[in-house]
């Protein structure tokens, strides 16, 4: 029998199941309004139809009633898991024998679901693994499932710093694509941060502001409604930078 590939992280290497002639029945459904489940189907969306993120997803938050509480969620893990994709696939690819190209594209959504959770959430370990593999039975087969399961549990053995150790080159020897892999960038993109600011330190620094999460923001428009009024109208704070922005922490600025 041929030896297996060598694991740079030192755990078993996982390999992509066989696909079984016929997808067999999901387990148990998650509800279409469960965050996780919308934030999958967000993604399915921009992959399969090239659908923009940020129009699909309050449609989807409406028509599918997901509750107040459960709205911040699946934004979180919809957006960000899109935001962080270059990080995760290489943490994804690590965790593999085979180009993720070579993994359905069904089951690598799930699993940068999955590892944007582990590594980028508060999100408990146990918990962003099991509900992982839960909606896994809703959506993939059953050998899929058992795949997605072997697969985050590896991705698990390290935090987000413990997994850029291994898989982004040394600043030293590529600063841009060690940018790229720390802050979530396309290469391209780093570069051109490069060009515009003229040194690694500064690129750092933007490409760490970057990578924050976005904050909702209101502007009052002149002559219509001042400041003051629509952040007591909205329940929202003065933003610091523009005497027109009012920042708000929570809700929908669609029902306002």
């Amino acid at each position: 029998m041929a030896a297996r590939p060598a694991d740079p992280t030192g755990g078993a290497v996982v390999s992509r199941p066989k696909r079984s002639g016929a997808a067999r029945p999901a387990y148990r459904p998650v509800p279409l309004a469960d965050p996780r489940r919308v934030a999958y189907d967000l993604l399915r969306a921009v992959a399969e139809r090239s659908a923009y993120a940020n129009l699909t997803l309050p449609g989807m938050l409406k028509e599918r009633g997901v509750t107040e509480r459960d709205r911040g969620l699946a934004t979180e893990l919809g957006y960000g898991t899109l935001r962080a994709q270059g990080t995760l696939d290489a943490v994804l690819a690590a965790c593999l024998d085979r180009p993720l190209d070579a993994v359905d594209g069904p089951v690598l959504d799930l699993l940068r679901l999955g590892a944007y959770q582990l590594l980028r959430t508060r999100v408990p370990t146990h918990a962003a693994v099991a509900t992982s593999v839960e909606l896994a039975r809703s959506v993939l087969t059953h050998g899929q499932v058992g795949f997605v399961n072997a697969v985050l549990r590896k991705a698990s053995a390290r935090d987000e710093a413990g997994w850029l150790a291994l898989v982004a080159p040394p600043l030293e020897e590529d600063p841009a694509a060690h940018l790229a892999q720390k802050h979530a960038h396309p290469g391209w993109i780093v570069r051109a941060y490069r060009d515009a600011l003229g040194d690694w330190d500064q690129t750092a620094r933007a490409l760490a502001a970057d990578d924050e999460r976005p904050q909702v923001h209101l502007v009052a428009r002149p002559g219509r409604i001042d400041r003051e009024e629509l952040a007591t109208d909205a329940g929202g704070t003065p933003g610091p930078w523009s005497p027109y922005a009012v920042h708000l922490s929570g809700g929908d600025p669609g029902r306002i």
